[in-house]
């Protein structure tokens, strides 16, 4: 089992598009590589300096992690900063957190890959996970709970694995 955490805007979105892949194992929302403290939600959404984070354990044997990063360009901006749809600000920003060395050269081929497809440089933070606080509980699977809720993803990415 390996764990990479994905920052790709609002995580409710997020989460929700990594829990319906096969060999996903466990996503959690929560705040990364902001300042060492634990925030609160208000605290993020006064720029504290954390992002909006899905920590997500996978099954590399079923779901590669070239895979999981193709699956993460499909649903972002990669050059916007600090913004995905209409969330704006910093813990809006997108990143990929890396949990192990051994992971850095198949992030960097799928990174650099989608920089050449885009032409020039992206704003996809590529680091590794520096600190990771749980969200509070009523954000966890909250588009489950809230099937209404809003979401920068468009509803038609959530059914991706079904398609297949």
């Amino acid at each position: 089992m390996k764990t990479i955490y994905l920052a790709g805007g609002c995580f409710w979105g997020t989460q929700k598009f990594f829990d319906q892949f096969d060999g996903v194992l466990e996503t959690e929302v929560g705040y990364a590589n902001g300042p060492d403290s634990a925030p609160t939600y208000q605290d993020v959404c006064r720029s504290s300096g954390h992002a909006e984070t899905v920590r997500i354990v996978y099954d590399e044997t079923r779901l590669p992690l070239t895979e999981l990063l193709n699956y993460f360009f499909m649903v972002i901006d990669p050059l916007s900063v600090n913004q995905q749809g209409h969330d704006v600000g910093i813990q809006y920003r997108t990143g990929i957190y890396y949990t192990e060395p051994d992971q850095i050269d198949e992030i960097r081929k799928v990174y650099d890959a989608e920089e050449e497809k885009a032409g020039q440089p992206l704003a996809v933070e590529m680091e590794p996970i520096i600190n990771f606080f749980s969200a509070e509980e009523y954000h966890q699977k909250y588009l489950d709970k809230n099937p209404g809720g809003y979401c920068h993803i468009p509803t038609r990415f959530f059914d991706l694995n079904q398609e297949a």
